[in-house]
This record gives C-alpha cells, structure tokens and sequence, in this order.
C-alpha cells in the first residue's frame, strides 16, 4: 500500500477546515488556562484581594483555587466535544486523500 502526498493532503480544504477548527478552539482555551491559573498566585502574592471572606472561614483564594479544578474539567469536556467534530473532518481528510489521487504513485 502506498503512502499517502502528503504535501497534497496539506493542501486539501478539508485539512485546512481542521486546523482551523482546532486552532480556533485551542489557542484561546490554552491562553484562557494558563491567565486563569497564573492569576492565583499573582492575585495572593501581590494583592489582598482574594483575602476577604466568602463562606464561612472559607476565603476567596480557595474559591478561586477549587475553580481551577472546574475549569480544567469544563475546558477538558469542551475540547472532548468539540473532538467528535474534528474527527468528522479527519474522516473526510482521509476520504480526499484516497479518494482524489492524492496518494503517491
């Protein structure tokens, strides 16, 4: 069996569309992460914002901390979503490739 162009198969629209897609989804999930879980130890070690308290003699810094927690759950289920899309498009990518002669000869 021969191995896929894979100079074409870059080219083709439909591989294009899914790094697009993901590219669209994975960049601002990484940055929204990465301000979100360096804001804790910025906001502690350089304000008292997160001192005051919330519930209780809970204050907010562990709020804030057990949030990491949910949003590294939310953005995994997000981009667990958003996957079933990408694997469609992986579907076609590999239909163009057998498909339109975009395997070498």
């Amino acid at each position: 069996m021969s191995q896929p162009d894979w100079d074409k198969v870059v080219q083709s629209p439909a591989f294009r569309e899914l790094m697009r897609q993901k590219k669209s989804f994975i960049i601002p999930a990484t940055i929204f992460f990465i301000v979100f879980y360096f804001m804790l130890p910025l906001l502690t070690a350089f304000t008292t914002s997160l001192n005051g308290r919330a519930i209780g003699a809970i204050n907010w810094a562990y709020l804030y901390a057990f949030a990491q927690f949910a949003m590294t759950w939310i953005i995994c289920h997000l981009y667990a979503s958003k996957a079933t899309n990408f694997d469609k498009i992986v579907e076609q990518v590999k239909k163009e490739a057998e498909g339109k002669g975009v395997k070498a000869g």
